[in-house]
């Protein structure tokens, strides 16, 4: 695939201020629970970028290979806890929100495992994952999980 631009390139200060975003609200929860999230958003979106970057980055940060391949059948898959299963309900009815309003469903799950705060910290990353994807998809982008730390670098600079 061949990017059609790069938005790094196109409008930078905007672009580092979103990275900049997008690294706060990454740390503002357990690592391995965001790179779950960060995964099973991209799966819905199709976005083999994120898909690629984020799995690489799980299985950085310790991730099993078993919990990364059943992520697509997390409901079935008896390798999550209920914080775990809590969050990507909520990933996914967030992400899907134009196919329903399953989030009513997904609510009381996410209100018994996650605090208020992390409530919001959880949405924020949802939301944040859903834009990296659209500009990843929207834009062809494709960048290598090595390559990335570059790009992350140069974005905070």
């Amino acid at each position: 695939m061949t990017a059609r631009l790069d938005p790094f390139a196109a409008a930078p200060s905007l672009m580092k201020n979103w990275f900049s975003i997008s690294t706060a609200v990454a740390s503002s929860l357990e690592p391995s629970l965001i790179e779950l999230v960060k995964i099973r958003a991209s799966q819905i979106n199709g976005c083999a970028n994120c898909i690629n970057m984020h799995t690489a980055e799980a299985r950085a940060k310790g991730e099993t290979e078993q919990r990364i391949y059943l992520l697509s059948a997390w409901r079935e898959a008896p390798c999550y806890t209920d914080r775990e299963r809590a969050a990507l309900a909520w990933t996914e009815a967030l992400t899907r929100l134009s196919e329903g309003h399953e989030h009513e469903h997904a609510y009381p799950a996410l209100e018994t495992e996650f605090t208020q705060e992390e409530q919001v910290k959880l949405t924020l990353m949802i939301n944040v994952i859903n834009g990296w994807n659209r500009l990843a998809v929207g834009f062809g982008l494709w960048v290598e999980p090595a390559a990335a730390t570059a790009i992350a670098e140069k974005a905070v600079a």
